[in-house]
């Protein structure tokens, strides 16, 4: 089997590397589509947390918070930057799936945010609040 412990999963499908690339483009994947099997994946795995893109849903924070892992966002659009960070690849299970083959990267400074923490609190939800309440202190000028 795979050893999923002490490790992140990237909602990923890698496009194949060309040249000296170790992936190709490697840009994230919405991550709500996992929201139901997070607990199941949290609980039985020793994952640390989860990379991927786009907000997750009161079922995915909950069991997140709950197991004290962290969902990590990487930015959607930005696949080649992304690609850059993965230093080594090699396919760990499902290699008949091609891009939809559990890999294992080798990552280096992945330019990702914090999107919901091991308290549950998540960027999606604060952030709003807060630009809400620092537009609302902008002066109105009129002319």
């Amino acid at each position: 089997g795979v050893n999923f412990e002490g490790r992140f999963i990237y909602y990923v499908g890698p496009v194949d590397p060309v040249g000296d690339e170790v992936v190709g483009p490697a840009g994230p994947t919405t991550s709500t589509r996992m929201d139901k099997f997070t607990d199941m994946m949290l609980s039985k795995t020793g994952l640390l947390g989860m990379v991927g893109k786009a907000e997750r849903g009161p079922v995915a924070i909950e069991a997140i918070k709950k197991h004290k892992a962290v969902y990590l966002m990487a930015v959607g659009g930005a696949a080649y930057l992304v690609s850059k960070a993965i230093q080594s690849s090699r396919v760990v299970a499902f290699e008949e799936l091609g891009m939809e083959a559990i890999y294992e990267f080798d990552v280096r400074d992945m330019p990702v945010t914090v999107a919901v923490d091991s308290c549950g609190e998540s960027v999606h939800q604060t952030g709003p609040k807060l630009w809400k309440s620092k537009i609302a202190q902008i002066p109105v000028v009129s002319a």
